[in-house]
């Protein structure tokens, strides 16, 4: 599943997100929601924004809390355009 990094010049260098695992009710898929951190266009001070990418995990490895890393990747389904590369850390 791991791209080497001859595969990944040849592509082109893929975006990768780390995020927490927010669903996997669905069959190969996870919710993901990547937090960052934002600067205020007026007052300056840094605010949290949460997005949520839907991304492919052919093993249904993914719980519920995990960390994962997720790379893009060609259009899935008509929402799926991220993959899970792999899990950092298992939910407690």
């Amino acid at each position: 599943m791991e791209k080497t990094a001859s595969e990944n010049k040849a592509r082109g260098l893929l975006k990768t997100k780390e995020g927490h695992v927010t669903s996997n009710k669905m069959d190969k898929t996870a919710v993901v929601s990547v937090l960052y951190k934002m600067k205020h266009a007026q007052y300056g001070k840094f605010v949290s924004r949460t997005k949520k990418y839907v991304a492919h995990d052919e093993k249904n490895e993914c719980q519920i809390g995990d960390r994962v890393q997720i790379s893009e990747t060609r259009p899935l389904s008509k929402t799926k355009r991220w993959r899970v590369q792999k899990i950092v850390e298992r939910a407690a």
